[in-house]
């Protein structure tokens, strides 16, 4: 199929676009940052030059991951404006672009985070019917899903992942998490009481092909592995894999003072988000659990 990719050249797009490019689909990244799209993967710099793509102007599927990293900076209002901007902004370019094709894709997977579920604190599972709150994350990704779902209205089966902290080597969370770690000065952030939703990168691929092939598959979709840990139990299983201790938490006024209001959301809060989604339609994760997962990426980064 033609694919058209936003965010080709992030931690997730580039790992997508190398599976897409295997499995013998047709990609187009849609990127700024034209060095770094992989070889084999056409690319353009603006969504009007899809004009003039020929037979690549007839898309198939258009898969959304564009946004400016949500956890890089202090949330400051300027800082809030330009996440936003980049995510719904890039999304609402996307559905204008639908209405102008004079044939529309079949498939639209656009970008979200579990951060639309909110805040508050449970330990109950929580699935892709469960509502979100005031707090900034929650209300960034409604408003993100909201524009993103106009193209159903469109005749476009559209999913919305809701994608949790993906471990991979190379990129991500991870990738600040392991220094501190291999140094032996990791440990729990706060109480270590909050939920992580994790998932493997090659899980995440395979989530956003999942979606791609399955037609019953559509609206919001938990893009994370079926066994969520708290931040404790996180630190430990990080910290074993790397065959380093835990002893050195991150108090939780540390993080409010160094992060404000984005570690208050994104680290001290956390829910047991589970991928009901997926599981029923099918889905087989290759790394259901966290040790497997963190031992898979700690032995390829050792090599």
């Amino acid at each position: 199929m033609n694919v058209l990719v936003t965010g080709g050249t992030g931690f997730i797009g580039t790992a997508l676009c190398e599976r897409l490019a295997i499995d013998g689909h047709s990609v187009c990244v849609l990127s700024r940052q034209i060095s770094r799209v992989e070889a084999g993967v056409r690319s353009i710099s603006h969504l009007d030059e899809l004009v003039g793509l020929g037979e690549q102007a007839s898309i198939d599927v258009v898969i959304n991951l564009a946004g400016e990293p949500i956890a890089d900076n202090r949330w400051s209002d300027e800082q809030k404006e330009s996440i936003i901007h980049s995510r719904i902004g890039t999304t609402r370019n996307l559905i204008e672009l639908f209405k102008d094709m004079p044939r529309r894709p079949s498939v639209f997977i656009s970008g979200s985070a579990v951060g639309y579920y909110g805040v508050q604190k449970s330990d109950d599972d929580i699935d892709e019917y469960a509502a979100g709150d005031d707090s900034f994350s929650s209300q960034l990704c409604q408003q993100w899903e909201s524009v993103a779902m106009q193209a159903e209205v469109l005749g476009i089966r559209t999913c919305l992942l809701r994608t949790g902290i993906v471990l991979g080597e190379g990129g991500g969370a991870l990738s600040k998490m392991l220094l501190p770690f291999k140094l032996g000065l990791g440990g729990r952030i706060g109480s270590g009481d909050q939920w992580m939703p994790w998932v493997h990168l090659d899980d995440m691929v395979s989530i956003i092909m999942h979606c791609m092939n399955t037609d019953s598959v559509r609206g919001a979709v938990n893009a994370t592995a079926p066994s969520p840990q708290k931040n404790s139990v996180f630190s430990k299983t990080l910290a074993k894999a790397l065959n380093r201790p835990a002893v050195f938490p991150m108090p939780a006024f540390v993080v409010r003072l160094l992060m404000g209001q984005m570690g208050e959301e994104l680290l001290l809060a956390g829910k047991k988000v589970v991928p009901k989604h997926l599981t029923n339609s099918g889905f087989v994760f290759q790394y259901p659990e966290l040790e497997d997962a963190l031992n898979d990426i700690v032995r390829h980064l050792q090599e």
